[in-house]
């Protein structure tokens, strides 16, 4: 089995170095500056709260460099708003029934995976890690460096998610094989939707009355379309002793993946995906999301003025959204 990561960054590189460093067979695809900056200094530099170490795996610059074998695994861990391309990338590269993991933010990939492939996994990715400068990543969680569910989309287990739980457990993560792994994505979902607050007001706005109030957008939707969730954030109660937050020797955590896309200057972030997915819901099932759909314009503003983390604040913000 050899495990193809398409996107290096933050998760896709904590992926490729850990279990390469676990003897695995791993494959990068990256892009841009990350590629150079892998390929220019012999490797990934890899930072835990343990050590900080170069490791070194094949990387390439798209799926059509790549000869596919029937047993790889290929995971997604691309930002939602770049999975369709990376898709058509794949299926013209000759991935046919090969396992594709999305391990990303959001739900909708998963369904956008399976109509162009037959075998489409779901993974919720509970891992904190920074990727700000080309060619190193950080990882913060200890002693396990991340809590992994997976399962089949949109149900069910086999031997492909016994295989790959028992690698990400050598490789240093827990992995959880589910039935209904997409309870837990929808669980992550929700703690997602503070992202691209946290993206305008800076790290550590992640909580608080306001996102309660932006949380409870998602629960109702949830209820409307027969949702069934299950929460994964900081009250999952796995967490506790297996995967809590560390400290990396130099360093300061950047924040979630949104305020590292604006730090980056990356053009993009996955606010469409996350607050999106709840506005579409509730226009699908007639729920209003007033929050949510403010927070997706003003993700949008934050990329096209080039702006950085923690450009506004919590009263503009608030004003903007109407309380």
């Amino acid at each position: 089995m050899r495990f193809i990561i398409y996107g290096v960054g933050a998760i896709g590189g904590t992926f490729a170095a850990s279990l390469a460093s676990a003897g695995h067979d791993v494959v990068g695809i990256a892009r841009g500056d990350m590629l150079a900056a892998i390929r220019n200094n012999g490797g990934l530099m890899f930072r835990t709260t343990t050590a900080a170490q170069l490791v070194n795996f094949p990387v390439v610059g798209a799926p059509d460099e790549l000869e596919f074998r029937p047993d790889d695994v290929i995971f997604l861990t691309m930002k939602g708003q770049h999975t369709a391309p990376a898709l058509d990338e794949l299926r013209a590269a000759g991935v046919t029934t090969q396992a594709v993991v999305c391990a990303q933010n959001g739900v909708n990939n998963e369904r956008l995976a399976l109509r162009l492939f037959p075998n489409v996994y779901a993974m919720t990715v509970m891992l904190p890690a920074d990727y700000v400068t080309p060619g190193e990543v950080i990882c913060y969680g200890t002693p396990k460096r991340g809590l992994i569910d997976l399962g089949r989309y949109p149900h069910g287990l086999d031997d492909n998610v016994a295989a790959i739980a028992t690698a990400f457990d050598s490789a240093g993560f827990a992995a959880f094989p589910l039935e209904q792994v997409m309870r837990s994505k929808y669980g992550k979902l929700r703690d997602n939707l503070g992202n691209v607050v946290e993206a305008a007001l800076g790290h550590g706005s992640r909580s608080g009355p306001l996102l309660d109030a932006i949380q409870a957008e998602a629960e109702a939707v949830y209820a409307a379309a027969g949702i069934d969730w299950v929460a994964v954030g900081n009250a999952d109660p796995r967490r506790k002793g297996l995967m809590e937050m560390g400290a990396v020797a130099g360093v300061t955590r950047t924040g979630g993946s949104s305020i590292q896309s604006l730090k980056r200057g990356a053009g993009t972030i996955e606010t469409d995906y996350l607050n999106g997915e709840i506005v579409l819901l509730g226009r699908l099932y007639g729920v209003p999301t007033p929050l949510n759909a403010g927070l997706v314009t003003i993700g949008h503003e934050l990329v096209a003025k080039g702006a950085k983390p923690g450009s506004m604040s919590e009263a503009e913000l608030r004003a903007r959204l109407g309380l």
